[in-house]
């Protein structure tokens, strides 16, 4: 099993993180919100500004893959989304990725709120 730390306080990390749940393979993951208490007693040594920059993906192993690193390893671990890891592979994702996520990890409040807005909008 895997635990998977995120920015609790953030809606689209929170979505990202059910999604995740919903298509994960059993007993793959464990979530912890950045700021619980539980992610700070077991993990003392990983700041919440860590955490709260990009998500922490910790290994069996004690290895940690941060933001974009970790999104290979996730997709593996999910039912139908597997093929989707190799797509890190190809030329030129290693330079595009990290940049994509920074972008999305900065954005993320400002999305959520579009995101929440659309839906609304739509709900109409």
């Amino acid at each position: 099993m895997v635990t998977l730390i995120y920015d609790g306080g953030c809606p689209l990390c929170q979505r990202a993180m059910r999604w995740v749940e919903r298509r994960a393979l059993p007993g793959q993951f464990e979530f912890l919100p950045c700021r619980s208490r539980e992610r700070r007693e077991r993990f003392p040594w990983m700041p919440d500004e860590t955490c709260l920059a990009a998500l922490q993906l910790v290994l069996p192993n004690g290895r940690v893959l941060a933001g974009d690193a970790a999104i290979p390893e996730i997709l593996r671990r999910l039912r139908g989304r597997r093929w989707l890891a190799a797509l890190f592979r190809i030329p030129g994702v290693g330079w595009l990725g990290p940049r994509a996520y920074r972008w999305v990890a900065r954005h993320r409040h400002v999305i959520s709120c579009a995101f929440s807005a659309s839906r609304s909008v739509k709900a109409r």
